[in-house]
């Protein structure tokens, strides 16, 4: 069998996100040896506790506060378990998966905040380990949403779970919609969103397509699956596999998002059908080249000289006309004309 092709980088990254929104959601658990390890965060913990447990960590606090939350690591296998903790800053893929900050990488952003007790745990059989870790928000720090994660490695997995944290201060919710394009090929329609603000946003999109004789596309706001990080901008598709094989469109995309962010761009597209249109063109040039040789035949230029073969027709043509007409004129069938005047 021949051996497959590398992973390109954004399937990679891809691939990593969904790990950590399954971490988030619910601790992570087998790997290959059979034994098993979740992380999450500690019951209780964090300035928003919940005593049935947290799915993520949330973190609120003024520039210059140092908040403090614990992170258990838990293993019910038969043997130990060493796993290593970092920070991550959080981000949004190209298309708008979430990712992370990979460990070659260096936090910029709240990753950078985050400071473990421990940043390597040995967790014994059945049991699980608590690791106190801060996050210290500099003085300088923009107000809004700083969204990053807690990276758990070990046994050749790695997992996560996010940190939703906010900084103190006016926030600011605000979004544009860019580079709308109608792509025909393809059945779709391509468009660009760019979060503005400093808040993390799910935003809705609305479509609205208008060609010559009336309303083509309508279809109302819905969610769509993507949480759109302060600062950040994903390459989006709206399918359209029903587009009209003849018409001028234009096509409205309205996005909004919760805190009062609305944005609309506009695209335009001209739907031609270039192969019936090619195939009357070569019709039309086939008569067009049948009708030319005709059309000099019949058309000949006054002062161009006629051909000896064409006077010699003319001549003899004449000839026996005149012969025709002096036999009905006097009944002796005497030749009145010779055809030299042409």
């Amino acid at each position: 069998m021949p051996p497959k092709p590398p992973m390109p980088s954004a399937a990679r990254a891809a691939l990593c996100a969904a790990a950590l929104l399954a971490a988030a959601a619910a601790p992570a658990h087998a790997d290959g040896g059979g034994s098993a390890w979740s992380v999450a965060p500690a019951a209780g913990g964090g300035t928003r506790p919940a005593k049935d447990g947290r799915p993520y960590f949330y973190a609120e606090g003024t520039p210059g506060t140092v908040l403090q939350d614990i992170v258990t690591v838990t293993n019910p296998g038969p043997e130990p378990r060493t796993v290593s903790l970092r920070g991550a800053d959080a981000a949004n893929t190209g298309s708008g998966a979430f990712s992370v900050t990979p460990a070659k990488g260096r936090p910029k952003d709240s990753g950078a905040w985050i400071t473990f007790a421990k940043r390597q745990v040995k967790v014994p059989p059945r049991t699980r380990a608590e690791v106190p870790f801060t996050v210290t928000v500099p003085t300088g720090a923009l107000p809004g949403d700083h969204p990053g994660a807690i990276v758990a490695s070990g046994g050749g997995r790695t997992v996560g779970v996010r940190l939703h944290l906010r900084v103190g201060g006016p926030t600011l919710a605000a979004l544009t919609v860019e580079r709308v394009k109608v792509d025909k090929d393809a059945g779709r329609i391509t468009y660009d969103l760019v979060n503005r603000g400093n808040t993390v946003l799910t935003p809705k999109l609305a479509v609205h397509a208008e060609g010559v004789f009336g309303t083509l596309l309508d279809r109302a706001p819905r969610t769509l699956p993507v949480e759109l990080l302060p600062g950040r901008r994903v390459s989006l598709t709206e399918p359209w596999p029903d587009a009209p094989a003849l018409d001028s469109v234009d096509v409205r995309l309205t996005a909004t998002a919760p805190g009062g962010a609305r944005a609309e761009a506009s695209g335009s597209a001209r739907f031609v059908p270039w192969s019936a249109v090619a195939g009357g063109t070569a019709l039309l040039l086939a008569l067009a080249g049948g009708a030319f040789p005709l059309v000099r035949r019949r058309r000949r230029d006054p002062d161009e000289p006629v051909p000896d073969e064409e006077r010699e027709r003319l001549r003899g043509g004449g000839t026996r006309e005149l012969e025709t007409v002096g036999t009905a004129g006097t009944g002796t069938g005497t030749r009145t004309g010779t055809g030299e005047g042409l």
